[in-house]
This record gives C-alpha cells, structure tokens and sequence, in this order.
C-alpha cells in the first residue's frame, strides 16, 4: 500500500502545457483558493540529494506523488493523477516490480496551500529520499524550485501553474520546448500555445461562429481574451458573453447564443457553471455544433453534472492530448482499465497511468545502463533529457522536451477528440495521431 504523510495546512487569503490547459488553473483561481507561502529557502538549505548515501539494488525504489487531495476546489478535483500512478505501480509489483525491485510509492496530500506543498516535498525528497516525484497535480507548486535544486525528476506532472515551463527536471505530462533554467516561464516570462483546437472545428465540422462565456473576474476573463485570440486567428465570427461571478444570469447568455447562432460554445467557467450554462441553453433551445471543454472534465460524472441538460450534454465534446479512456479497442486503454476497477475513471487518471509507466521504463533503463546501482535520480533525469518522443505505449500524443532559445512561430500539433453520448459514454472522434495541422503559436503570459 501507498505511504501516506498528510502536509501541514494553513489558512490564507482569497484571493496555460497548451492553450487549453490554461482552463483549470482559471478554474482554480475563480474558486479563490490561493492560499499559503513558501517555506524559508533556509529551511532546505544543504539538503540537496547528494548528500544521502548511492541507493542499493536491495532497497525499493522510492517515489513520490503530491496532490492537492484536500484543496479548496473540492476532494476529487486533483486526485485523478494520484489514483491511476498508484493503480500503474500496484499492478507493476504484482508482476514483479521493476527488474526485482519493488516500487514504494509515497503520497502526500498538500492541502492546495503553499507551505502543504513545500512541507510534502520536504518530507518526500529529504526524509524519504524518493527518487523521483511522478504524476504531480497540485494547485500551488511553491516547491518547484526545491524540486529542481534537489536535481529530482519529477515526471508527468499536470501543469496547472507555469512552473514546468521555468524549472529544469520538472517534466510535465504534456512536454515543453522552453528553455527552462529557473528563471521566468517560457520564454522571457511569456508561453506559447497553438490554434490546433479551433482549426479542427473549422475543418472537420464547418464551425465559423463561436461564442465564449466567463465570469466578470480577472482570471475567467483573462482565459476568456485568450480563447478569443486563437479563435480570431483562426478566422472565426466570435461572439464574448460575461456573466456575473456571484449571480449569474446563465439563462440571458443562452438566449443571447441562439440569437447569435453560435456554431461552438467555449468557456471559462467552473464545472456548476459549465453545467448551468447547460441546463439554461436546452431551456431555451439554444443547439450549438459543440459545446467544448478540457480533460480535466473527461470523467465518468457527466450523466449526473449534466442530469438536468441531456440536449446539451449529448453535444459536449472533450479535447486533449492523450487517448480516450474509453477506447476499450485498444489494448494499452483495457491495460489501464482493468487495474482501475473500483476507482474512479477519468482522462487524468490515464494521465497519471502514464506518468507512472514513464518512470517505469526510465527506471528499467537504469538498470540495464546501471546493474549496481540501478535507477538514480541522475539516470532517471538522463532518460527523460535524451530526446526522443514519449507515447507510453501508445496512450499520449508522443511527448518531447526540447530547450529552445526562441519559441517556434508554427507547429505540427495533434489532438485527441471525444463526444459524449447517452448510453455510449465519451466516444472517439478520428485517431489522435493523426488529427494534426500546422498551426500558429500564439504569446501568452500565464
């Protein structure tokens, strides 16, 4: 079983991976859950991982997963990560673990604060001296820079904050092409996404009108421009509509897009309000081409979050980067589906599925590289900095980290797509290594 230590908590004040991505962190600050600080850098201060003794071949193979289980936004907002790297590494040891050697998996729940997330990550990399942090999904990453002066791979983590576009051995599940020496985000503190979402609308469904829907509050209204930038630049008609954040009129806005003939309805809200928004748009027969959201809602709760909206809900379409977890054709998605039964199923999950697998071939590397010592915290970080693409046996679009001085102006950028439908659940649209185009990479600050 896992090893579980429970961060510390505080109180405090309220308060882009792609384009898309930048939606759950705008969620995450709608819900005024910004809270905590960082640890004094002194508290870490000569604790870097060389200092403990070469790992042996005889002791498991440590690792690491923080998530914000607790956080401010809701118990299963972050968990998804969590739950499949922990169902990858159970069944990893019942078939032996890596070469022999069993992995240890270490949780730790930082309670969405900052002090949480540097109290876990001290616990995590210097008491228990794990060789790696896998499947990290947290709301406040303060301890990326301890991470990354430790020298520990952390691998596949979500990106919800900019940090693994700042920090060296901080590999987010999606990759990166930013330079990533510590210093600001990206590139001189601006990131970069693409407009491969709203070509694939435009080509494959004809959309040409699409309306985007936010809170009157700086970050959903931020997220909300952003959206609205790659759609222009993609050339479609784009229709903005505001809602008050504390009482939203979500039935004006849904009058308003079957005024306007929206073909696609994009958002920056929360999950009630997405489901809302819904339940207001079959009211009054507003019928879009897609009503778009992100993997983080590519769960299995759709048929209960959207119980009062079944025209909408039966146009919910999902993108992302990594295959359907309902694509049960596919042997890698039945793999991760067996070792599920009993928890939870949702795209992060996967996620985190493949977070765990990563590490395991990096680990299984090591040790063909490494007989006496086996997986190390440098060799793991070597395998993730070599340079070829990552597909986890076919479940992610294939994954590069590269340190690019300046970011590219185009880029061939694949998605996977899903629709949900009544009685079939989330359905595959096309493979996802093939729903590709070349597309501009627009400037964005996170």
């Amino acid at each position: 079983m896992p090893r579980r230590c429970r961060a510390a908590e505080t109180a405090g004040g309220g308060s882009p991976r792609r384009v898309l991505a930048a939606a759950l962190t705008v969620l995450v600050l709608l819900s005024g859950a910004a809270c905590g600080s960082r640890l004094p850098e002194s508290d870490f201060t000569g604790r870097d991982g060389a200092s403990r003794p070469m790992p042996t071949r005889a002791e498991p193979l440590r690792v690491g997963i923080v998530t914000s289980a607790t956080s401010p936004v809701g118990g299963e907002a972050f968990t998804g990560p969590r739950e499949g790297a922990t169902a990858y590494f159970d069944r990893l040891n019942a078939r032996g673990g890596v070469d022999g050697r069993r992995v240890e998996v270490h949780t730790c729940d930082d309670g969405g604060s900052g002090v949480g997330n540097n109290e876990c990550v001290r616990k995590l990399v210097d008491e228990q001296h794990v060789v790696a942090l896998v499947a990290t999904a947290v709301l406040d990453y303060a301890a990326a820079p301890r991470v990354s002066a430790a020298g520990v791979p952390d691998i596949g983590g979500q990106p919800i904050g900019p940090a693994y576009e700042t920090y060296p051995h901080l590999y987010s599940i999606y990759g990166s092409l930013a330079p990533r020496t510590g210093g600001k985000p990206g590139w001189d503190g601006k990131l970069y996404g693409g407009t491969e979402v709203y070509r694939y609308f435009k080509r494959e469904h004809g959309a040409r009108t699409a309306a985007v829907v936010s809170y009157n509050q700086s970050a959903s209204a931020a997220y909300a421009r952003l959206v609205a930038q790659g759609l222009r630049a993609e050339g479609y008609d784009v229709v903005t509509e505001q809602v008050d954040f504390a009482l939203p009129n979500f039935r004006a806005v849904a009058a308003d897009l079957k005024e306007r003939g929206a073909d696609l309805v994009f958002d920056a809200l929360d999950g009630h309000g997405n489901a809302r928004l819904c339940a207001a748009m079959d009211d009054v027969g507003a019928h879009v081409t897609a009503k778009v959201t992100n993997a983080q809602n590519w769960t299995d709760t759709v048929r209960d979050a959207y119980k009062d909206a079944p025209r909408c809900r039966n146009s919910l379409w999902v993108t992302g980067s990594s295959r359907n977890y309902e694509d049960t054709g596919n042997p890698a998605v039945r793999e991760f589906r067996d070792a599920m039964k009993g928890r939870p199923l949702s795209q992060w999950a996967l996620e985190g599925w493949a977070a765990a697998m990563w590490f395991t071939d990096a680990a299984k590397s090591c040790t063909r590289a490494e007989p006496e010592t086996g997986a190390t915290r440098a060799c793991v970080d070597a395998y993730m900095e070599r340079g070829e693409p990552y597909s986890a046996d076919g479940l992610l679009v294939p994954v590069t980290f590269e340190h690019l001085q300046k970011p590219p102006e185009t880029r061939k950028s694949c998605l996977s797509v899903a629709r949900w439908r009544d009685g079939e659940g989330w359905v595959t649209q096309g493979d996802m290594n093939r729903n590709c185009f070349v597309v501009p990479q627009l400037a964005y600050e996170p």
